[in-house]
């Protein structure tokens, strides 16, 4: 004996149904509201015509429909949209179903570990209902969202990013002192700001379009708080632009926020100000750009794009279709699409379902790496495990399981394309491969002589810049000091030295000789001293080379300190690189490895070997211009003497094959030869690592 159908049973009585805007094909829709949970389900011309019916016998509704309507519907229609019905508890439950609600209302909830487990990486928690306030409020602020308000918005933000492009080095260079203990603090800040303001755009034009706001309050993601804005009424709108009005509200908000900021920066003076207008600014632009205008979560992109689209859950239908043409072009499955589409449309979602998904495989790994490190570690490896579990390995399990109940339907020819498939990718992975480590570095002759005064001293000869030899008088310098030095002590050894014929020549003086010879021999070692300080004053070529960067205001008669350059000889015969690789990839490396070096600004690439790879991580950047507040690419700690860089850095020189275009030290890119290294293997050794680690508690 069947069950009696769910279209038997009554609707609730306290729903709610209003007239929403047509489909895509010009199909009226509805939308039916649920006020307990604030759910809307939109529905369409079949649906409304079976409401209108109900209860009753699907057949008899089905026949009357098709008596009275154009619409072609059967007893199996109607009864789907009875287990909708009942599925989202929208019918009178019958007797069995009221057991059921009872029994899940006498569950702990929030008391129990279960319900943390599934509902930790999102809560909400609504703090206040503003509809009173929020009426009040869209009447003061009425005059911002007219146009001239709106213009006036935009040439503010395009002439503040066209005085920021004006200033770009000091505007980067600002922005790093975000990575300080106080520029943190200051952007947190910010962040509440500019959230704040984001949520209450959703709110005052939804409150505008005459939409209520329930509530707003404080979501925790991955115990992360965010503020949120409850808009979950906007589907009673009819005009899809109305919604998207209201979708890409908090988004503008914060753009204008943004560029506004940016123009008080660029008006501003250093201070306080100026920096708080750095913190709006980044905010605005980077995290609006960076993670609600993407469309792959469920943020103001995604909600963004439906409403553009008019494509009310793009999310979960794109994943349909997406589901069903694996089956079809993997198992050669004959399944039907969910919904009849053009084949343009449908390729469409298909690809944006895939990018979804890969999209949201990236980002669930990176939640869970971060709730494994920002929690004590058992806790953040159980979390860890949940997160990979419960939003990686059980979709694609799910999957899997269709897959193995529908095996016997695939064809014995696709079977083993499919194995041998397999077999390839794991072949592909096993296989050692090579490839390249990218590093920053900055090319330099391999011989130098920086030349710098010995101590405080005079210049009185200086070489002119070019080619010189080995033993070439580069500078000479004169100290009036230490030449009255040795002038003193020429005089007391002169004097010593006739004393000391005199006592020899005297009777009774051996005594008095040998202390006045004990006297010379002191003079004589400081006249050596002497005449040797004034050897280190006459500055001599260590090998031939290229006399180059003369400090060309040096002029003879002027003083100069001993960190004071003068010049640097260079032997251009032979250049070397100095890069730096992250700790990952120094296994990579070995010396006499081939590699390539591209100059900065250059179009020619020039050949280079390995010479050397450094067994200890670099205490500080030995080239200041790899400095990132000096345009390098590596961040460096604040507080630091020297450039002290803030990750693990190895650095590893290299020999070029010939010399560069540009005579100078260059900044550059270089692309090393990797060692053969297999995909399987390097990631079962980096699990086994992580194992190996981990397993200290």
């Amino acid at each position: 004996m069947q069950p009696p159908s769910a279209a038997t049973q009554a609707l609730r009585q306290d729903l709610r149904l209003f007239e929403s805007g047509p489909g895509q094909d010009g199909a009226p829709a509805w939308a039916i509201q649920d006020p307990v949970l604030n759910r809307f389900y939109r529905i369409g011309w079949l649906e409304y015509e079976c409401l209108l019916r109900w209860p009753g016998d699907p057949a008899k509704i089905a026949a009357d429909i098709a008596a009275s309507t154009p619409l072609a519907v059967d007893a199996e229609q109607v009864d789907e949209f009875a287990r909708f019905l009942d599925q989202h508890q929208l019918l009178v439950p019958s007797g069995a179903g009221v057991q059921r609600m009872v029994q899940k209302a006498r569950e702990p909830g929030w008391r129990h570990w279960r319900w943390w487990l599934h509902h930790y990486l999102f809560i909400r928690v609504p703090l206040i209902r503003p509809e009173r306030w929020l009426a009040r409020l869209a009447r003061w602020l009425d005059p911002l969202f007219s146009a001239p308000a709106l213009v006036a918005l935009v040439l503010a933000s395009l002439l503040g990013i066209v005085l920021v492009a004006r200033q770009w080095d000091s505007f980067t260079h600002s922005v790093m002192d975000i990575l300080t203990p106080g520029g943190i603090v200051g952007f947190v800040i910010a962040l509440v700001v500019s959230k704040t303001l984001h949520e209450l755009g959703h709110a005052l034009v939804a409150t505008r379009l005459g939409v209520r706001v329930a509530h707003m309050g404080v979501a925790f993601l991955v115990m992360w708080p965010m503020l949120y804005t409850d808009t979950g009424e906007s589907w009673r709108l009819r005009s899809h632009r109305q919604r998207l009005a209201i979708s890409v509200a908090g988004v503008s908000v914060e753009m204008g926020l943004a560029g506004l900021a940016t123009l008080a920066w660029a008006l501003l003076d250093d201070g306080a100000l100026r920096q708080a207008a750095l913190y709006l600014a980044t905010t605005g632009w980077v995290l609006s750009l960076a993670l609600n205008a993407s469309p792959f979560m469920r943020f103001d992109g995604y909600f963004i794009l439906s409403d553009l689209l008019d494509f009310p859950n793009l999310h979960e239908r794109a994943g349909a279709h997406a589901r069903t043409w694996l089956r079809r072009t993997l198992l050669g499955l004959s399944d039907p699409y969910p919904e009849a589409l053009p084949a343009r449309t449908r390729r469409a979602l298909v690809a944006f379902a895939l990018v979804t998904w890969l999209y949201r495989a990236v980002v669930f790994l990176g939640i869970a790496w971060a709730v494994y490190a920002f929690f004590f570690k058992v806790l953040g490896i159980f979390l860890m495990l949940v997160e990979l579990a419960w939003f990686l390995a059980k979709p694609v399990w799910s999957e899997v399981q269709v897959w193995r109940q529908r095996w016997q339907e695939v064809k014995t020819v696709r079977r083993w394309w499919l194995w041998g498939a397999l077999l390839a990718l794991f072949g592909l992975l096993a296989f050692p491969w090579r490839f390249d480590v990218h590093a920053s570095g900055v090319a330099h002759v391999q011989r130098q002589q920086f030349v710098f005064a010995p101590f405080p001293a005079r210049l009185v000869e200086l070489h002119p810049p070019g080619p010189v030899a080995a033993g070439t008088v580069l500078v000479r310098f004169e100290s009036p000091d230490l030449a009255a030095r040795e002038q003193g002590a020429q005089v007391s050894m002169d004097a010593l030295e006739r004393r000391l014929a005199g006592l020899m020549e005297a009777s009774g003086g051996i005594e008095q000789a040998m202390a006045t010879a004990q006297r010379l021999q002191e003079q004589m070692a400081e006249l050596r001293a002497a005449r040797e300080e004034m050897a280190r004053l006459h500055i001599q070529a260590e090998f031939d080379g290229q006399w180059v960067d003369v400090n060309r205001l040096l002029r003879p008669g002027g003083w100069l300190g001993v960190k004071e350059p003068v010049g640097v000889l260079a032997d251009p015969s032979g250049w070397v690189v100095d890069a730096y690789v992250e700790q990952r990839m120094v296994a990579r490396i070995e010396p006499g490895a081939r590699a390539r070096f591209l100059p900065e600004g250059g179009l020619r690439t020039v050949g280079a070997e390995v010479l050397s790879v450094d067994s200890t991580r670099a205490q500080r950047l030995a080239h200041p211009m790899l400095d990132s507040r000096h345009g390098g690419d590596f961040t460096t700690l604040p507080g630091g003497e020297g450039a002290v860089p803030g990750e693990a850095l190895y650095r590893v020189r290299l020999r070029l094959d010939e010399a560069p275009g540009h005579p100078r030290e260059q900044r550059g890119q270089v692309r090393i030869e990797g060692g053969a290294r297999s995909l399987a293997w390097e990631g079962a050794k980096g699990v086994l690592a992580v194992l190996v680690r981990e397993s200290g508690f």
